[in-house]
């Protein structure tokens, strides 16, 4: 991660209890740390386990993600950083409409079985 990505990340991100005050043991690792983590599992597909020795022990890793994912703050890192992406390119920061693919949704897993699939016209 770059330092100038690091600098729009880090304000996302929750300071620590002992950082406000509020007791608790300092964390193990380093914010930057992790994300570069979960980083380079999602760019390169691999399993947590798979979790190269360069960085933090993949269970410690995975909790970080785990927590983060459960405050809802994957979601926001996700809306803040495409609403920038956005803004960037002189368009608003919210999207104004969505494009759903048919066939994709038909073939979802959660689409009933009986109604999965594709229609095939035949001609009589």
């Amino acid at each position: 991660m770059t330092d100038a990505e690091w600098a729009a990340i880090r304000p996302l991100l929750p300071v620590p209890a002992w950082l406000q005050g509020r007791g608790g043991q300092p964390e193990g690792y380093c914010h930057r740390q992790m994300l570069d983590a979960i980083r380079y599992l999602v760019a390169g597909g691999i399993s947590w386990r798979a979790m190269p020795a360069d960085f933090p022990a993949w269970g410690r890793v995975y909790a970080f993600f785990r927590r983060w994912r459960e405050h809802g703050l994957i979601t926001e890192f996700h809306d803040r950083l495409r609403g920038r992406v956005r803004e960037r390119e002189g368009r608003q920061a919210e999207p104004s409409a969505g494009i759903i693919d048919a066939q994709s949704v038909r073939a979802a897993a959660s689409v009933p079985s009986g109604s999965r699939g594709y229609e095939l016209a035949t001609r009589s």
